[in-house]
């Protein structure tokens, strides 16, 4: 299975659970209109090894056509721009973040991300068992690695900043890495770990959050020590406690350093778990990929509800039965009556 497939059936999930395929009827005519249309999703994944980032891009040329998918479902074409950092997840970035701060040899970094009284100790080579990294190995003379925190959320970000190399582009535009990508376009939800970080940080409710109001938490979150932590999260895992501090400046950088979003279009970000009741993931647009459920062309949409149909029948039966009664008594009654209302 292709990475580039799995971004392409999660587009397809959120899009489909969003209703953002169908085109709507007009009330005055049943012919679809191209106003009608709805922009689709893009879709923002973080897991433990890499990132992804999926989106259509308006009237603009995908550069580098391995960055390129096109579909055409419910009638309509669509271009899409995708493309997978290998290695900027959020457990192997915070790795590479480690084999980068290691500058001297007496095996101890005092490190900004981790909060102030935690410490943890680290085997070399699981710091360097990974592809991600080995590009970092250094022969040193120790074989473990201790860690401190100190908790400071701007010097975090810094560190993390030298994750993302943007001083070339071989393009019109690019991510980071010499990679392209478009100019940012339409709303987005972002998935997996980015809502996980996020619900924990209270930062997933339906209005959007900006970014200073993100940078604010983990400023106040990152400067917390390692005690109160645990008095206030004792139920969550040592390690995963620990690590928000990272994972949530992290993310803030990758949006802002790596896919450029703006203090205006970070209204933008919806961090999502589930719609409508359903579990946001790839899986399902796979599955509606393989049963065809989605097809090539456009069934159009009621512009009506089924509920609304029924009540207004109900309420159309109503008036008419009320019309046929009103007309019999009237007709029903004495002739001088009727004389009378003339």
């Amino acid at each position: 299975m292709n990475s580039w497939q799995t971004r392409s059936w999660l587009r397809i999930t959120i899009n489909y659970l969003l209703g953002k395929f169908i085109e709507k009827l007009g009330w005055l005519n049943l012919l679809p209109k191209e106003s009608n249309s709805q922009e689709t999703y893009g879709a923002l994944d973080l897991g433990g090894a890499s990132t992804q980032i999926t989106f259509v891009p308006r009237n603009q040329t995908i550069e580098s056509p391995q960055n390129a998918l096109f579909f055409r479902l419910y009638g309509k074409d669509y271009s899409v721009y995708t493309h997978s950092f290998l290695c900027y997840g959020k457990d192997q970035a915070l790795l590479q973040k480690l084999t980068k701060g290691i500058l001297d040899e007496n095996g101890t970094i005092k490190d900004p991300c981790f909060n102030r009284g935690y410490s943890r100790v680290m085997n070399m080579s699981n710091l360097y068992d990974s592809p991600c990294t080995r590009k970092n190995l250094m022969t040193l003379p120790y074989h473990q690695l201790q860690i401190h925190g100190t908790g400071n959320y701007q010097q975090c970000q810094e560190s993390v900043y030298k994750l993302f190399n943007t001083s070339y582009c071989p393009y019109s535009h690019c991510a980071f890495n010499d990679i392209f990508l478009p100019q940012l376009q339409g709303q987005f939800g972002a998935f997996s770990a980015y809502y996980y970080v996020m619900k924990f940080l209270n930062l997933t409710s339906d209005k959007s959050f900006s970014q200073k109001q993100m940078i604010d938490t983990m400023e106040k979150f990152c400067s917390q020590s390692w005690e109160e932590l645990k008095i206030h999260f004792g139920e969550v895992k040592e390690k995963y406690l620990s690590e928000y501090c990272f994972s949530g400046t992290y993310i803030i950088a990758l949006l802002e350093r790596g896919y450029h979003f703006t203090p205006d279009s970070w209204k933008n970000i919806h961090f999502m778990g589930q719609i409508r009741s359903t579990d946001v993931g790839w899986t399902l647009g796979y599955m509606l990929n393989l049963t065809n459920m989605i097809p090539a062309e456009q069934p159009l949409s009621t512009p009506l509800t089924h509920s609304t149909y029924i009540f207004l029948m109900v309420l159309f039966s109503l008036i008419l039965v009320a019309v046929v009664v009103i007309g019999l008594i009237i007709f029903r009654k004495p002739s001088y009556f009727r004389k009378d209302m003339v």
